[in-house]
């Protein structure tokens, strides 16, 4: 398998986007083993107030988060980049084992080594109750669909 992530740093502002679109795909199809393999082996995170540090860790912390945010839909959004380095704003909605309803929102800033591995990630998340009336992620698990629209177009 290739060490090699493409879009690789320096990053301009279409590979930047591309780079955001792949990571929302990827943690969209909530397989731990997949997503992992986007980050350093060494990679280290602060998720919240968690930290977690190396691949193993990564995927220990995503089975746990995705067995615990069910049916997890997420968008997210260039916020800003620079050579290496890219910041998203990013909102999820989830519900847990109870039926109640989130949607979450967020800010990561993500590091990035020459082969396009995610080194570091910094994310800060702030979970919001709502109605299943007022979901907006409606599409089927997965990826969402090229025509559905992002956070700007829903106002979020």
């Amino acid at each position: 398998m290739s060490n090699e992530r493409p879009p690789i740093p320096p990053f301009d502002r279409e590979a930047a986007i591309k780079k955001v679109r792949l990571a929302e795909d990827g943690w969209n199809s909530r397989d731990p083993a997949k997503v992992k393999l986007a980050y350093t082996e060494d990679t280290r995170w602060r998720n919240r107030a968690e930290f977690a540090n190396g691949r193993t860790e990564v995927e220990e912390f995503l089975t746990r988060k995705w067995n615990r945010e069910l049916d997890y839909r997420l968008i997210k959004e260039l916020w800003a980049f620079s050579d290496d380095r890219i910041a998203v704003r990013y909102a999820y909605e989830w519900h847990d084992d109870s039926g109640n309803w989130f949607r979450s929102y967020g800010n990561e800033n993500w590091e990035f080594d020459a082969n396009g591995l995610m080194k570091n990630r910094f994310a800060s998340i702030n979970d919001s109750p709502i109605k299943e009336s007022d979901r907006l992620f409606r599409w089927s698990l997965g990826r969402r669909p090229d025509d559905h629209p992002g956070l700007s177009d829903l106002g979020i």
